[in-house]
């Protein structure tokens, strides 16, 4: 069964996407990329599609709720230059923060498959990238969008489906919807991945008896990067990752520097402390002293202070 890293906000850049490929993953999505910030020339919006050395396949996710603004920024992609070629263009349409769906994007789309349909033909007719969409299942219970996605994804010409069984209103929790993606697996005449709370090689074989092409982790993999290989076969962890992690943020900080000479790039103290604060907690949770490290990690500022933390575990 294949594997794939969920895009997810504040997360998923090429550090972390790195470890996650080393942890066997066969694909990456990046954050959530704004079309309107690469449609009016944003540079921080830039660095979000940047990659780095031992990277695998990558994918871009783009949100936004107007054609023309998706059809400026697949071109954008189409001609961005990285170290890793990006092998697909992805629509989300499934987000239900409230900062992505205030502006129409996200999981608003799916309330709309039409529009849906007009953004996902923006993509197409503007990339030679195969593209695909993220959904979820219909707004609330017993209001199902997913099928009249299917048929918009079908007809915009996407290569795959990528349903989060779930409905908006269950943010990211409660029951995932088994029932309704075999279903959609049924009636596609696309691929179909699944996703939703996919923590174990219990719910991976559950996911996987859909039928689904492939199987989709996110929240999971930010404590544990190399779940895409346990869950494959069970395989050991790779040693250090947190280690690993931090030499691949400084190496990453160096790359954009170089590239963006004229953008405020932070210097490494800066940028290492605030990248690393997002994964720390999480890569230590339930160990002892997790708690006191959380609170430390508020007055972190320099890389000797997040080497000592580490240290420290």
């Amino acid at each position: 069964m294949r594997l794939s890293l969920a895009p997810l906000a504040g997360f998923t850049d090429a550090p972390f996407r790195r470890l996650c490929f080393e942890g066997g993953a066969d694909l990456c999505y990046t954050e959530m990329v704004s079309a309107a910030g690469l449609a009016h020339g944003s540079s921080p919006t830039l660095h979000l599609l940047e990659t780095m050395p031992g990277e695998g396949k990558v994918a871009v996710q783009l949100f936004g709720a107007k054609p023309d603004e998706m059809a400026v920024a697949a071109k954008i992609v189409a001609a961005h230059q990285g170290v890793v070629p990006f092998v697909e263009l992805n629509l989300n349409a499934g987000c239900p923060m409230t900062k992505v769906t205030r502006c129409g994007a996200g999981a608003k789309l799916v309330e709309d498959p039409g529009l849906v349909y007009e953004l996902l033909a923006a993509l197409k007719e503007n990339s030679l990238l195969p593209v695909s969409l993220k959904t979820r299942l219909g707004p609330r219970p017993g209001d199902e969008k997913i099928f009249a996605l299917l048929d918009a994804a079908e007809r915009a010409g996407c290569a795959k489906l990528i349903v989060h069984a779930r409905f908006t209103s269950q943010l990211h929790g409660g029951e995932v919807g088994l029932e309704l993606l075999e279903e959609v697996k049924r009636r596609a005449r696309i691929e179909v991945i699944g996703n939703g709370s996919v923590t174990n090689t219990a719910s991976l074989s559950r996911m996987a008896l859909t039928g689904v092409d492939e199987v989709m982790v996110g929240r999971a993999a930010l404590p544990d990067p190399g779940i895409f290989a346990r869950l494959k076969d069970g395989a050991a962890p790779a040693a250090d990752y947190v280690r690993r992690h931090l030499a691949y943020l400084l190496e990453f900080r160096e790359l954009l520097a170089q590239k963006y000479p004229r953008d405020h790039i932070p210097g490494p103290d800066a940028y290492a402390s605030v990248k690393m604060h997002t994964h720390l907690f999480r890569y230590f949770s339930g160990r002892p002293g997790a708690a006191q490290l959380r609170h430390r990690l508020n007055s972190i500022r320099t890389l000797a202070e997040i080497e000592a933390a580490i240290a420290g575990f």
